[in-house]
């Protein structure tokens, strides 16, 4: 295995050993069961796990900020059954994986927003759990499910109640808000461990536990000392992270990169603000120095767990790490999960109609008169009665309706998967198969608000991120990649705050700016624009098409029958478009992600599957 973190959970029983017989030689570090049998396996670096016992129950974190070992362990007395270990680790910071063995029983979870995910699949008769999917993947031989894999070129890859469909033929992913659980003869099951809060705190309710929260997030990174580094982009999000971060005792060093439009303000605020940190080390990176979108169109560099929407900045992404990591950096912080939760989501008003009709109508009125939407729009959203189940079908039947992308449909549940003009009419068939199917079980949505569950599935496309970037951050580079608004605490925080109150059309995130009020000064705060990043995507790529044409002249992705590369390439011929530059992201993250694949055997057989699973 070349991961440097991972771990296998193993059941507690005999059907159990043909399985540690398989993972054994690969796995320098073993924790035991009470009965002695093996039931974590894998590789982690010293001081990245907690383990607590008492009497013949075990329980285990890996990473974030647990208790004490003895308060763990104390905690843990009062367990009679495996389903009440959260309380365990009660008021634990960062984002963790949980893995606890009671009786016969074990039980493994991440986070609600997937930055720390648990997969499972059938070894030697048995099934086991795992923190990475292509490790797990590796240990049983699986190949790459060709359905999932057209499934992640679309424009939402990661579409709810899909999140336990992966990539790898053999492998399940467990969903974020469930957790694993494995008896003694290695069944497997999952049950739910975390729902969306009631959202019933008021706004000073709110900000306040906001606070506290995103203190804790921060202080679980800082708090071991050492080097730390942060994006300092200028955005409220990343700007609110490095003045907390700068109050603890880890050196901090932040990095700013310049965008090309002159009308972008990102780097003049990000400027602002380090001159209210002189403590701090501050790296400005100009334009000459910064890398164009796309001008890193090589495999990726080392085995990743799934394709990663980092394809289009990747060289400016990592070539950061590496020099933070180069500077004594052992986590980069960066602000990823703030604009989802802080800032208006599709299908706000359209909840707010049916919780708080007078805030809805206010809500409304200053969306078209702040924000001048058309009104006669987004008053035929406010009586859109789709069920979930239906926006799934109607995503399917664009998908199967034409050979050209369907055109964006948004709707409060968010909008219909989208394939790009060159995905060809089998991988269309097979993505519109995999969402029919979803939408005839009638699946529930991950909250009955839409705008929750809008905020929901979007900070799990963004903890998907994170983890795959810390995955290949950490192997390569050896330093850890963090999104402190993606812990549970922090989303939990956020959500249980009155909707009317946590969002208004008229004040650019006003949670955030009260939750940070008196950390970060006043006046960076009255920022109320984002920057605009259009030039930069259109610039790379005009400057890196020759790279692309090169890349997709021998397309593995076409070798399979998911795209049609002249469709591509005559796309990469024309002007480049917002549009061109969306679709591309995914299809050039399967691309890069097929031809890292260690070994050609796991590739996709270039013929349909019969079906799925």
């Amino acid at each position: 295995m070349t991961a440097r973190r991972w771990f296998v959970v193993l059941p507690d029983g005999d059907a159990a050993e043909k399985a540690v017989r398989v993972v054994r030689p690969f796995a320098p570090d073993v924790v035991e069961h009470h009965s002695g049998r093996p039931w974590l396996m894998g590789a982690w670096p010293t001081g990245h796990v907690r383990v607590a016992r008492a009497g013949t129950a075990r329980v285990a974190v890996f990473d974030g900020r647990p208790p004490d070992v003895h308060v763990l362990a104390a905690r843990l007395g009062g367990v009679r059954h495996v389903d009440e270990v959260d309380r365990v680790v009660a008021g634990t910071a960062g984002d963790f994986h949980l893995i606890a063995s009671v009786g016969d029983r074990v039980r493994a979870r991440g986070t609600a927003a997937g930055a720390r995910r648990v997969f499972h699949a059938r070894l030697e008769g048995v099934s086991v759990g795992c923190s990475r999917a292509d490790v797990l993947a590796r240990l049983t031989g699986s190949d790459v499910d060709q359905d999932v894999l057209a499934l992640r070129m679309a424009s939402m890859p990661q579409v709810h109640p899909l999140e336990d469909r992966s990539v790898w033929r053999a492998v399940v992913g467990v969903r974020p808000d469930e957790c694993l659980l494995l008896d003694g003869h290695g069944r497997a099951n999952t049950a739910r461990w975390w729902a969306p809060p009631a959202q019933t705190a008021s706004f000073e309710e709110g900000a306040c536990a906001v606070r506290q929260a995103l203190i804790a997030a921060v202080d679980a990174r800082t708090a071991a000392g050492g080097t730390v580094s942060a994006d300092l982009s200028g955005g409220m999000d990343s700007t609110s992270l490095c003045f907390l971060a700068a109050t603890g005792p880890a050196r901090l060093l932040t990095t700013t990169w310049q965008g090309l439009d002159e009308a972008n303000e990102d780097g003049a605020w990000a400027r602002r603000a380090a001159a209210e940190l002189p403590w701090v080390e501050h790296e400005f990176v100009g334009r000459e120095h910064t890398p164009a979108w796309f001008a890193d169109t090589a495999p990726v560099p080392a085995p990743a767990e799934e394709p990663g929407g980092w394809a289009r900045d990747r060289a400016k992404l990592f070539g950061t790490l590496e020099r933070m990591s180069r500077r004594g950096s052992r986590v980069h912080l960066c602000g990823g999960g703030g604009d989802q939760l802080f800032s208006p989501m599709p299908g706000h008003t359209h909840d707010l109609l049916r919780i708080n009709p007078p805030a809805a109508f206010a809500d409304l009125r200053r969306r078209t008169l702040f924000r001048r939407e058309p009104l006669l729009p987004a008053i035929r959203a406010l009586g859109d009665r789709t069920s979930f189940a239906d926006h799934l079908a109607r995503g399917a039947d664009a998908l199967a309706a034409t050979s050209t992308p369907a055109g964006p449909r948004p709707s409060g549940w968010g909008l219909d998967a989208r394939l790009p003009s060159w995905a060809t009419p089998h991988a269309r068939d097979r993505v519109a198969l995999l969402l029919r199917r979803a939408a005839a079980r009638d699946p529930q949505p991950l909250s009955p608000r839409r705008a929750t569950h809008r905020i929901l599935q979007e900070m799990r496309a963004g903890g998907d991120g994170t983890r795959r970037i810390d995955q290949l951050a950490q192997d390569i580079l050896g330093i850890g990649y963090a999104t402190p608004y993606t812990d549970d605490a922090v989303l939990a925080a956020v959500l249980a705050v009155r909707p009317w109150e946590r969002v208004v059309a008229t004040r650019y995130k006003p949670l955030l700016a009260a939750a940070v009020h008196g950390i970060v000064p006043a006046e960076i705060l009255a920022r109320s624009t984002k920057g605009e990043y259009t030039a930069d995507a259109h610039a790379g790529l005009r400057r890196h098409r020759r790279d692309l044409l090169d890349l997709f002249e021998d397309s593995l992705l076409a070798e399979v029958g998911l795209i049609d590369a002249d469709l591509l390439r005559a796309a990469l011929h024309a002007r480049p478009t917002h549009a061109l530059h969306a679709d591309l992201i995914p299809t050039l993250a399967c691309e890069q992600w097929l031809r890292s694949l260690p070994t050609p055997g796991a590739r996709p057989a270039p013929v349909a599957a019969e079906g799925t699973r």
